[in-house]
């Protein structure tokens, strides 16, 4: 019985992401970069899953082991403060204003970068044998990925560029979802199904994360992608971290929280008896929550 109802939840979401603003900016991009190393580690565990058995599913269904490693670790991801922080800011929170909550998401993403690129660099020397040696098929997979999620949509111009935004606001309200519904249980093996769950609908169908994209792209590029650092940034890092902002913040922190949050509280003043004679006999309306 370790359900958390979601009035419940949204009072975890609210206190997390006021936490979260008291984080040092050094913590942040520790915490950050930790985050960003384990869903490297967990796409290119993904990839090489899929490259061995065929199946892009398969390694959908392995990658959220490197996002419950992260959240319940409680590190930093970008994806999941997009959806947290505003929560607070929302409720009034003395620390979350707004200028706090950017300062907060610029130190996380740096080190979202920081730990992906890192891993990125590592992973092309292993996959070379340090430049030593052909590539793998899943080198070669990860250059084919990095390039589809750049090239492909500047072939498309205007098109490709609603697309990979669509495509990351979609990602986002699943992956911040992942995130809140965590808060939903109180068990350790509830946690990781709870973010197994709609992690596995976001990674199976193809859709855009920011900190995912960190890691793929650079790696891909480092194998020998044709893929410059304008195209990454313009074409997907951009895009992409915008339309991850919208699909936390909007579909599922904001939303989540203004449905579910606490009523305001009722006047102080006494109430007048013939109002609490009818509230007693049933004929008066009074929410429950």
């Amino acid at each position: 019985m370790d359900y958390v109802k979601p009035h419940d939840v949204v009072k975890d979401m609210v206190s997390t992401g006021a936490l979260k603003l008291d984080v040092p900016a050094s913590h942040l991009v520790i915490r950050g970069a930790l985050a960003g190393a384990y869903l490297g580690i967990a796409t290119s565990m993904a990839v090489t899953a899929a490259v061995e058995t065929g199946s892009w599913l398969v390694g959908s269904l392995l990658f959220p082991i490197g996002l419950c490693i992260a959240i319940l670790l409680k590190t930093e991801i970008i994806t999941g403060s997009f959806a947290l922080l505003p929560c607070a800011t929302a409720a009034g929170k003395e620390n979350a204003c707004v200028s706090r909550v950017l300062i907060n998401w610029g130190w996380v993403f740096m080190g979202n970068l920081l730990g992906s690129v890192l891993y990125a660099a590592m992973l092309a020397i292993v996959l070379t044998t340090a430049g030593d040696a052909g590539l793998s098929a899943t080198g070669t997979k990860l250059i084919a990925i990095a390039e589809a999620k750049t090239n492909y949509y500047a072939s498309h111009g205007s098109a490709g560029m609603l697309t990979v935004f669509t495509k990351a606001v979609l990602c986002n309200w699943m992956v911040s979802l992942a995130v809140v519904f965590a808060f939903a249980t109180t068990s350790l093996s509830g946690k990781i199904l709870a973010i197994w769950g709609p992690t596995l609908l976001f990674f199976s169908q193809g859709f855009e994360h920011a900190v995912v994209n960190m890691f793929v792209i650079p790696v891909g590029m480092l194998l020998g992608a044709h893929v410059t650092a304008a195209d990454w940034w313009i074409w997907n890092q951009i895009p992409v971290t915008l339309g991850n902002l919208v699909g936390g913040m909007v579909f599922t922190g904001l939303a989540i929280y203004f449905t579910h949050r606490a009523p305001v509280a009722a006047s102080a003043a006494p109430v007048p008896a013939e109002a609490a004679t009818v509230s007693e006999h049933g004929r008066g309306y009074s929410p429950s929550f």
